[in-house]
Parts: C-alpha cells; structure tokens; sequence
C-alpha cells in the first residue's frame, strides 16, 4: 500500500494538491526543455501577436516548438494562424495540431464554431489548462510558448502556480495604462517566484517609450526588442497568414527577439 502524503503542519490543503500537481506536471513535460509565458495584464497590448510570431519564428531557426493558447475562454491562435482543423477529443492523449513545425493546442481547436462562445467559470478554465498539460502529446519540444490572457486571476495564477516557468515575457505598449498593468503584470509574477525575462515593446513609435522604460525600472529587467505599429501584422494576421513566414523582415525582428530566450544562443542557429 502507498503511504498517503501528509499536509504538513500549518500548510492548508489546497497549497498540498498545488505542489503534487506540479510534481506530475514536472514529470509529465520533462521533454520539454523551455517553457515561456507571454503576458500582461492589459488585453489589447499583442500577446497573441507576440506568442505566434515567436513560436515560428523559433521553429524557423531550428528548434522544436509548441504552442499553447491559454486563453481559454477567448481563444484566437487559430484565427492567427489559419487553422481550422479541430484536435480529435475522443482519444487521449489529445494531439496538437501542427503547423510549419509548430504544435498548436487552443480550446478553438475542440469547438465545432470557432464563433461559439466559451462560457466557462473560474473552475472550468482551470480545469481545461490542466487537460492541455497533463492530457497532451507534446513530446520533446525545445520550447512550450504560452500564450496567456488578460487579468491576473485563475488562468494565469494556475500557469505560475504548477508550471517549472522559464519565465515571462512581458508585452505592453508606449502608452501609460499599458505599462501600469505590465508593471501589476511583472509584480504578480515575481511575487509567485516566476522571472521576468525581459520586455517587448508592441504598437511601437520606434524609440523605446518612457512609459516602457518605467516598466523595465519597476520588473528590474531589460528590452527583448520593440515591435513598431504595422498594418502587415493585421493584414495578414486576418487572413490566417504568420507575418513571420511571410515577410523576410518581419522575421530578421522576431529573430532578434528569440535569440535573446534561454537557451536560444547556445543551443540554436542565431
């Protein structure tokens, strides 16, 4: 008979079952090598638009890559990258659809209608997080990037909760709210003992923004690179098209940012 694990005293339940499932999930993703999160509090500042040309932009280099959309009920890599075939629910482990070398997992990829509102409370959403850890095939991968929502409620306090993080990479924008909530964003993160690898500067004017600045003083961290405002990014984007495959300088941009990950400079071709 196994010997049940006790809580140890003064601990509550609740932080027990949080450790043993980062336990599984340490064992469970061994094979993966990296895993980064994409985030900020502000929605709108381009995570999504980050997280997708990141991940193929890595994948071009050479590197084994994932991608999970871990905003669960507002999910939109799919629309990004022109996916439309859905993940098969009725085997396990679920199996991530691949794109130009990218294995993709997104809820929109269990829904017949990508318009089909996902209407899920807090227990719910954490729940379908796990499934995309615990239940999916990703294999080996040189880096898991996860794309995360807005807020710093259940999504992302699970993913920094039982997640082995390499750390986030924190969007915002020149604007003043966009660097408050990248700063709540960073804060949060760290105060849960997750790093922050550096800051990408989206919507940018070309200058790095005093309001950016700000935010790497506050993180204590530096500039991954700046994204200037581009209408190929949309264009192409609202046809299901990776900027990053299909514009030679939107890729030389994208590259500059990945090569600064961990483990990206000694281990790849940058």
């Amino acid at each position: 008979m196994v010997e049940e694990q006790k809580v140890p005293e003064g601990m509550h339940p609740s932080f027990m079952g949080v450790i043993r499932q980062k336990e599984r999930l340490r064992a469970k993703l061994a094979g993966i090598k990296h895993k980064i999160g994409i985030y900020s509090a502000k929605g709108g500042v381009g995570k999504t638009t980050v997280s997708v040309n990141l991940a193929f932009a890595l994948a071009k280099m050479g590197f084994k890559v994932g991608l999970l959309d871990a905003d669960i009920d507002t999910p939109n890599i799919s629309l990004f990258t022109g996916i439309e075939t859905n993940i098969d629910t009725a085997q396990l482990p679920l199996k991530p659809i691949e794109k130009d070398g990218v294995k993709i997992a997104s809820t929109a990829m269990l829904i017949a209608d990508s318009k089909t509102p996902i209407i899920w409370r807090g227990a719910m959403i954490v729940k379908m997080l796990s499934e995309f850890f615990e239940n999916t095939e990703w294999g080996k991968l040189d880096y898991l990037i996860l794309d995360l929502p807005p807020g710093s409620s259940d999504a992302p306090l699970t993913i920094m909760q039982v997640l082995d993080l390499d750390g986030f990479v924190i969007v915002t924008t020149p604007q003043k709210i966009a660097a408050i909530n990248s700063i709540r964003s960073g804060l949060m993160a760290k105060r849960l003992n997750v790093g922050v690898l550096g800051v990408v500067e989206n919507m940018s004017g070309g200058a790095v923004s005093k309001n950016t600045e700000e935010v790497m003083r506050v993180l204590d961290t530096g500039l991954l690179g700046t994204v200037r405002q581009d209408d190929r990014f949309n264009a192409m984007s609202d046809l299901g098209k990776v900027p990053v495959l299909e514009d030679d300088e939107l890729y030389g941009l994208f590259r500059g940012i990945a090569g600064k990950l961990p483990g990206a400079a000694s281990e790849g071709n940058v």
